[in-house]
């Protein structure tokens, strides 16, 4: 038994191992990196006065100088883009990435009349949405922060 069917089934299931090798190889590395870059890349374009979400910061944080805090905040993001890119002090990298991913969600809670249409916690804005897509940031940031003391010995 076997046939063309078995060499088949041989070659999936070397495709497989290979592709759940590379994953567990490098997965968490890309995710580190690309995390990395999209921080990086939105800190950039706040301190470049280019970003899309400066008005909803400036609505959400409404205590603070906006022309102070959204090229404050793209620092803070750049650094810890630079961070998790190189791999440069994860701990506090991550840290500040927990206050950053904490401070997103304030808008859900001091400023609903934006991120829900009506009202209604179900029925999502598109800046709701926005700061609900956080959540997988947020998931990403665990794994990442799972692997600090293992990669640190």
């Amino acid at each position: 038994m076997g046939g063309f069917g078995g060499v088949v089934r041989d070659l999936g299931d070397r495709l497989d191992q290979g592709m759940i090798w590379f994953m567990t190889t490098f997965g968490i590395q890309i995710l580190r990196m690309c995390l990395g870059i999209v921080f990086f890349w939105f800190g950039l374009l706040k301190v470049l006065g280019q970003s899309p979400v400066a008005e909803l910061v400036a609505q959400t944080v409404y205590w603070v100088p906006p022309d102070a805090f959204v090229p404050f905040l793209g620092v803070w993001e750049m650094v810890v883009g630079a961070g998790l890119l190189f791999a440069v002090a994860l701990r506090l990298t991550l840290f500040l990435f927990w206050l950053q991913m904490a401070g997103t969600l304030l808008v859900l809670v001091l400023r609903p009349d934006i991120a829900f249409q009506g009202g209604n916690p179900v029925f999502l804005t598109t800046e709701g949405e926005f700061v609900i897509k956080n959540l997988v940031l947020i998931a990403a940031g665990l794994v990442v922060g799972g692997t600090v003391r293992r990669n640190a010995k």
